[in-house]
């Protein structure tokens, strides 16, 4: 049994919106569950009873009456709540509060600041306004270019209330990442800002956006966001849009499956899959996950470092859907260093704060002390994601941070757009492991004959259709790429690319990606195991491990490091390194060889990816098989493309 870091409280099971949740399910469908457990095995065994309960416990406001839940069970392709008509953006304004605060915001330039629901709305108005003289009408697209401040979320406000589709990258993608991306699903209006800072650098985008822009013929109306604009085509200022105090905002209902948004994949093996999801899905989705699995209370302050180019983006906007304060920062998470994100909780007086794996891994090897730096008597809870987050993680915020938070790891993906596994306020955190399962997700671990295991390690997979599924691939007519990217290993069974074991807590613990799996004399490993080892190596600044079959069934595992500063890799070292994976795991996971490398290559969303670097070694074509716009640090692949010439090429 893995060590309990945290316990709720009494009076904090009281509170919890999961109380509220089964409260009210005995109150009005007489099911009375007696514990997390009973409630998850109910919502996934009658999944049309758990869905069809959460649209009347939130109050969908909706035209139309629908004549079932789902159109079937065989997975893609499924419809849900067919016939009703509804509006996101229109669920979250029905939170209007005169003259309150809806979203923090501050940048590395700019100071925090407040921006209220009238403001909100009233700019919303206005571009909402702009849009319909436009031309934009319902199933147009409207894309974005901008970095994480308040005029992103009042462009999709203003698009999703009269029934247009989103789509958004951030200004750290390159040229051809947005042109892969937006060209895909051919937007009518394109947003940009022009100009944005991060880690204490200015960086012009002019250029970026005048590229994109010629190469996207359907692109008819460009507005920027800039103080003094230097582009030359033709474009309308955000300043002046906004101008307009007159406009009234409305809202288009439309079908339950109508595209909400496109998010893409990280595209780093080929052109990024055009993710598309439903508005409805999207929203009976977020209010589940926020209000249940968050904990989200009217009023809080509800914060997750992202960029408009990850999911975590758009998942966050539902801190508004669910009554909260959303609060955003534009920059750096290091800069001008680590304390910048924990010094921006204390001054906002932030109740849930959310973050990645890496983030906090990094903390703990900068020694960043924020519990004893600042004032975090408000913060609740912590939520972390984008990677597994070890043990040494979860210590780390309780020793270091707060030792009464709740932390709450979650993951999920781009995928759904939210979270299979996460937080669950009624629960004790053990160290390592997420939680739970959330509701409605039919999620377990099945070996590679199709057969469900527990308390060890297989494939994550989810058995039952959940409304915010993708309801397409954009330019995916027959499903062809859909089924190609999660139904080809169980036909009929959603596999998510994961490896992760259900633990006897019936809490989660994620191995790392299925594809990168390691594989030592016939027993899987997953690649987060490496790495928590060698994260502990001060020497070591980053890592990276592959493992490709050869010749007659023979496994090769290199590992390559990328040294710390002044550090270098002695034979000595490579023992260290080779001692400490051993120890921590087993002689299985001790890799064939070390090697220095430079770097290691990043998705632009900030993972770490292994499965370009595996194809190449399996000798792929490198042009086929890495898309060198999608990597934060394409030129990292040139050292993998060259050991695999020197070493690995028969």
């Amino acid at each position: 049994m893995r060590k309990v870091l945290w316990k709720p409280t009494a009076e904090s099971i009281k509170n919890a919106n999961l109380t509220r949740y089964r409260t009210w399910l005995v109150e009005h469908l007489g099911l009375n569950f007696k514990d997390y457990d009973q409630l998850w095995q109910w919502s996934i065994n009658h999944i049309d009873d758990f869905w069809k309960s959460l649209w009347s416990y939130f109050n969908i406001i909706s035209d139309g009456e629908y004549k079932a839940v789902r159109s079937g069970d065989k997975m893609p392709g499924i419809k849900w709540f067919e016939g009703a008509h509804l509006n996101y953006a229109e669920h979250i304004f029905r939170n209007f509060k005169q003259g309150e605060t809806a979203i923090i915001h501050a940048s590395e330039k700019t100071p925090i600041q407040h921006i209220t629901w009238d403001e909100l709305k009233q700019d919303t108005a206005a571009f909402q306004s702009f849009l319909v003289a436009s031309g934009v009408r319902q199933g147009d697209r409207v894309v974005a270019y901008i970095p994480c401040v308040p005029q992103a979320t009042v462009a999709f406000l203003a698009a999703n209330s009269i029934g247009a589709v989103w789509s958004s990258c951030s200004p750290d993608f390159g040229t051809q990442s947005v042109i892969d991306r937006f060209a895909q699903i051919e937007p009518k209006v394109f947003v940009a800002m022009d100009k944005y800072s991060y880690g204490g650098k200015e960086f012009d985008k002019s250029e970026v956006i005048e590229a994109v822009v010629n190469a996207i013929p359907s692109i008819e109306k460009v507005v920027l966001i800039s103080s003094a604009p230097r582009i030359k085509i033709d474009h309308q200022l955000w300043s002046t849009i906004m101008k307009n105090r007159s406009a009234v905002l409305s809202f288009t209902r439309v079908e339950f499956n109508h595209p909400i948004w496109v998010l893409y994949s990280s595209g780093t093996t080929g052109l990024p899959k055009a993710i598309t999801h439903s508005q409805g899905g999207i929203l009976l989705e977020q209010l589940k996950y926020l209000t249940f699995h968050k904990d989200l209370q009217p009023g809080e302050t509800c914060f997750w470092y992202t960029t408009t180019g990850w999911m975590m983006w758009n998942h966050i906007q539902a801190s508004l859907l669910c009554e909260g304060i959303m609060v955003l920062y534009d920059g750096s998470p290091a800069f001008p260093d680590l304390n910048v994100l924990w010094k921006f909780a204390a001054d906002t007086k932030m109740n849930h704060f959310g973050t990645s794996a890496g983030f906090l891994l990094a903390n703990i090897k900068a020694n960043i002390t924020p519990g004893s730096t600042f004032d975090l008597q408000h913060l609740r809870a912590i939520g972390s994601t984008g990677s597994t987050l070890p043990p040494e993680g979860f210590d780390y915020v309780y020793e270091q941070v707060k030792s009464d938070v709740w932390l709450t790891s979650m993951s999920g993906g781009t995928d759904v757009c939210s979270g299979f596994v996460g937080g669950n306020a009624l629960l004790p955190v053990h160290q390592g492991e997420i939680q739970c399962r959330t509701l409605g997700c039919s999620l377990y671990a099945y070996d590679d004959d199709g057969n469900e295991v527990n308390q060890t390690v297989g494939e994550m997979v989810i058995t039952q259709p959940m409304p915010s599924m993708p309801i397409f691939l954009w330019n995916d007519p027959n499903f062809e790429r859909y089924h190609e990217s999660y139904f080809e290993m169980y036909p009929g069974i959603w596999r998510h690319g994961d490896w992760i074991e259900i633990t006897e807590n019936n809490g989660v613990i994620i191995y790392g990606r299925s594809d990168a799996t390691l594989n030592r004399g016939g027993v899987r490993i997953g690649t987060s195991e490496i790495y928590r080892a060698v994260d502990q190596i001060k020497e070591i600044k980053d890592s990276v491990i592959i493992c490709v079959e050869r010749d007659k069934g023979e496994f090769y595992m290199p590992l390559f490091v990328v040294m710390a500063e002044n550090a270098v890799l002695t034979d000595e070292l490579k023992t260290k390194i080779n001692k400490t994976i051993k120890d921590a795991y087993s002689p299985r996971h001790i890799p064939d060889a070390i090697f220095e490398t430079a770097d290691v290559p990043y998705t632009i969303s900030g993972k770490k990816t292994e499965a370009p670097i595996k194809k190449i070694f399996m000798g792929r074509d490198p042009d086929q098989v890495v898309n060198k716009g999608a990597l934060r640090n394409p030129e990292s692949m040139k050292f993998y493309i060259n050991f695999y010439n020197q070493h690995l090429k028969t």
